[in-house]
């Protein structure tokens, strides 16, 4: 019995394609395998800009790998015929913008009556930084600026960093909690669930390495403090 040439390459086109999706899972697998070795957990893995360069999301920020994973790159992808656009923040601003959208409910916010803009704030209740800014919380609001905290205890999560600011989402009154843990008082709380860790995680995955971190609702972040004035006039470019 002859079998055509079509059905032949169709079914050669099937077991293809078959064989690939099935490799492709366990080729992840060894890469976040791999990763784990030098202390790194993959979250995601996905093909890069550049072709045969695998872009690997993990709970340290945006890396690179060779596709057998046998190599790996740390640092900043640009496209030079885009007019040397960061590539690598682009994929990090896409980060903090799931982020965002899936932590709106469990951070804490100092609403401007007026808004034009909103940031989110990684911020830590022991950074100088991070207390001048919220020393400064009505000036900020003052110009249309909402800010909405996330939690980023820089010391750790077994710290006592961690403690105080978990504290401060324990309470029954988070707004006046973080202005006291900022003014350099002691907040009381008993415990709860609240996702610092989670919060922390995020931080770190999207490139966070120190507080305050102002993200912007581009996903586009600043780091360190910035005076109401100079963010306003950030914002609105």
């Amino acid at each position: 019995m002859k079998i055509s040439a079509v059905l032949i390459t169709a079914l050669v086109l099937i077991v293809t394609t078959f064989s690939s999706a099935a490799a492709e899972p366990d080729l992840n697998s060894a890469i976040k395998a791999k990763l784990l070795r030098i202390g790194l957990t993959a979250i995601k893995v996905e093909p890069s800009p550049l072709p045969g360069l695998l872009q690997v999301q993990t709970n340290r920020g945006l890396f690179y790998t060779s596709e057998d994973g046998k190599y790996f790159i740390a640092g900043r992808m640009f496209d030079i015929d885009a007019g040397m656009v960061n590539m690598t923040e682009k994929a990090l601003a896409n980060i903090r913008i799931d982020g965002v959208k899936e932590f709106k409910d469990s951070m804490i916010v100092f609403p401007a009556e007026n808004e034009k803009y909103k940031i989110t704030v990684f911020t830590d209740t022991t950074c100088g930084y991070c207390k001048k800014m919220h020393s400064q919380i009505d000036e900020y609001n003052d110009l249309g600026i909402t800010v909405q905290y996330l939690a980023f205890p820089r010391s750790g999560a077994n710290s006592q960093g961690f403690s105080d600011i978990k504290a401060v989402w324990c309470s029954a009154d988070q707004q006046k909690a973080m202005t006291t843990a900022k003014s350099g008082n002691r907040v009381n709380a008993e415990s709860c669930d609240a996702p610092i860790l989670a919060h922390y995680n995020l931080g770190q995955a999207a490139g966070v390495t120190g507080t305050p971190a102002i993200v912007f609702e581009d996903g586009s972040m600043i780091p360190g403090y910035k005076p109401p004035q100079a963010l306003l006039q950030d914002l609105s470019r």
